[in-house]
């Protein structure tokens, strides 16, 4: 299954920090990890000692690839390790991700404050990594006794678990505004231009001759008023030229009903018409 904002006609990105899954329990967790993945320009996973094995067959298989929805090749490529050491022995700098204070001294950043200097140390050549637990109880102090620093989320103190792949998202969106820049992915379809006074005002005129035909300007000594507080509405909504000729069109229906559909002519009346 691949997402409905998949485009294979675009470049995709990769390279980012090493996604590290210590003792992963679930294949689909492992899934949906990719695909968080996948979203952010991240191609480097590694996965330490998975509870089920890696790679996976039959039924785990398929729910790790059906959960990440066009991101398999990162499935395919992930990296198996028997121990967080193995895991990181290449990269010069790692996160720890934890949600609990672990009494290690070390430094303790958000992804927002991370990322950035990870994007810019990369760039110079570093290998970075980010570390995370398994789902029911998170790293250990051991594992976090590798890391160079924790990285944690602002989040509601009192709920502060976070979803294996939620977390792998979160880090992954900071990084790629860290390292791409976060203008939107499509280009916005241009509007109509801003309709001129002109044609503001002539719309206005009709609206409100047709509005006074039918008694809305009561009592009559309020007109002023109320024709002021209309075009303010209208003037507020920052109407297209395209808005104006819709909102001219709509009156006109209600003033003059429906449009008569032009009255169909038998064939054998055109025949009888064409022989005279």
């Amino acid at each position: 299954m691949v997402g409905a904002g998949t485009d294979r006609s675009k470049t995709a990105l990769s390279g980012g920090p090493a996604i590290v899954l210590v003792r992963p329990q679930l294949a689909v967790n492992i899934g949906m990890c990719a695909r968080a993945m996948a979203n952010f320009g991240l191609s480097d996973l590694r996965l330490v000692s998975p509870r089920e094995g890696w790679p996976r067959t039959g039924a785990y298989r398929k729910g790790a690839y059906a959960a990440a929805a066009g991101a398999v090749h990162l499935l395919e490529s992930a990296k198996l390790y028997e121990s967080v050491r193995d895991a990181i022995e290449d990269l010069s700098f790692v996160y720890a991700a934890t949600a609990r204070g672990r009494g290690q001294m070390k430094p303790v950043l958000t992804p927002a404050q991370a990322m950035p200097g990870t994007a810019a140390r990369m760039t110079a050549g570093e290998k970075h990594g980010v570390l995370f637990g398994p789902e029911r109880t998170g790293l250990d102090n051991d594992d976090v006794a590798l890391a160079d620093a924790i990285l944690t989320f602002p989040v509601n103190p009192a709920y502060a678990s976070l979803n294996l792949a939620q977390a792998v998202l979160l880090t992954g969106y900071e990084w790629f505004r860290a390292a791409h820049g976060d203008a939107i992915p499509f280009e916005i379809e241009e509007r109509s231009p801003p309709a001129t006074r002109e044609m503001t005002l002539a719309f206005f005129d009709f609206l409100e001759g047709e509005l006074d035909k039918r008694g809305f300007f009561r009592p009559v000594t309020k007109k002023p008023v109320m024709s002021r507080n209309l075009r303010n509405m209208f003037h507020r909504m920052g109407l297209t030229e395209q808005d104006v000729r819709t909102l001219w069109g709509l009156v006109v229906r209600l003033v003059e009903g429906p449009r008569r559909e032009p009255k169909k002519t038998s064939r054998k009346k055109q025949a009888e018409g064409a022989d005279s």
